[in-house]
């Protein structure tokens, strides 16, 4: 005689809410102007503000969503004013 399988419900799907793809622009300050685009095809996320033209393009990866280039921008204009700052 065997034993009689236990009836266990299969734990309910986490659901991921979706990731912004419209930021605030870091040079004018325009709240969601800054769009970004991915090209999976040639590895190339761009982010660009509607508002004053800036732009800013960097490698990605199969990974990489928009808030990630959003970020890498961020940083990038960090580490430039940070230059500045210790050479002037």
């Amino acid at each position: 005689m065997g034993k009689r399988k236990a009836k266990t419900k299969p734990a309910p799907k986490k659901r991921m809410d979706k990731l912004d793809t419209v930021f605030s622009c870091p040079f004018c300050n325009h709240g969601s102007s800054v769009e970004c685009r991915i090209d999976m095809k040639n590895l190339i996320g761009e982010a660009s503000c509607s508002i004053c033209q800036e732009s800013f393009s960097t490698s990605i990866t199969a990974l990489s969503e928009p808030i990630d280039i959003y970020s890498e921008w961020i940083d990038e204009c960090e580490r430039v004013n940070a230059a500045e700052d210790d050479g002037a």
